[in-house]
């Protein structure tokens, strides 16, 4: 079971640029319970999420690394803030409850659905070597939803995503393959976070860090033969979904 929603939510993170956790998070909560297996915790799952990541994305960056879509300036300056903000995060959650690492997973979750459904003006024709972007805005921007992420675990690419294509103006393509970049950095603070403050089940994680070498660049080549407009509506829905079952298992 742990192999199969590996596989599913790396899959998907390849395709559109996440690091599956927006679906995986709430797969580890609620599916072994339901199946009669021995339930995870908040803090379990965030941290099998936060090492699982960190090799799914490596997947998902190495398979993109000569189609052009990696922007460096990008890297360089939101991989650098998020690093900082997971590690703050990461091992900031091992003083809070269970509720409140959910409470965290349903806001950020609950963001990236609005960001995604706002009015986005289409920069997708702009050649990869003419986009630009606020700096100061993409560095802040980063090192929030860096803490955020390193809480949950699950790196921020679910709510990066809509930051840069509806903040920043990112191309779509290219914000798929460059967020793939951040969240990996993004996931070694979460990692180092989560191992550092004892939140890490190796073995649940080791067979989550199986499937995701086999899936995610499965779901690389698949993304890049589907239409762009596909694929964020494919992100939307994933989102949307996910913020409203957390929400109403909070309140």
């Amino acid at each position: 079971m742990l192999f199969f929603i590996g596989f599913i939510g790396s899959f998907v993170s390849g395709m559109v640029g996440i690091g599956g956790s927006i679906i995986k998070y709430p797969m580890l909560l609620y599916i072994p319970p339901l199946l009669g297996l021995s339930a995870f915790t908040a803090h379990e799952v965030a941290g099998i999420s936060a090492v699982q990541v960190f090799f799914a994305t490596i997947g998902g960056v190495w398979a993109y690394r000569k189609g052009g879509y990696l922007n460096k300036s990008l890297i360089f300056y939101m991989g650098t803030s998020i690093l900082a903000g997971s590690l703050i995060g990461a091992v900031g959650s091992n003083y809070m409850s269970n509720d409140g690492v959910n409470m965290v997973y349903a806001v950020l979750a609950t963001l990236a659905v609005i960001m995604m459904f706002l009015p986005k003006k289409g920069k997708d024709d702009t050649p990869n070597d003419q986009v630009t972007f606020n700096k100061p805005t993409a560095a802040v921007s980063a090192f929030l939803v860096g803490i955020g992420a390193g809480i949950v675990g699950a790196a921020g690419a679910f709510i990066l995503v809509p930051i840069l294509l509806v903040v920043l103006k990112i191309p779509t393509r290219m914000t798929i393959a460059t967020s793939l970049a951040i969240t990996f950095i993004s996931s070694i603070g979460a990692t180092i976070g989560k191992i550092a403050t004892d939140q890490v089940l190796i073995g649940p994680a080791a067979v989550m860090v199986a499937a995701s070498l086999i899936a995610a660049p499965l779901g690389v080549m698949a993304g890049k033969r589907m239409n762009t407009k596909h694929l964020q509506w494919l992100l939307a829905l994933l989102i949307l979904g996910t913020a409203i079952k957390i929400w109403l298992d909070i309140l």
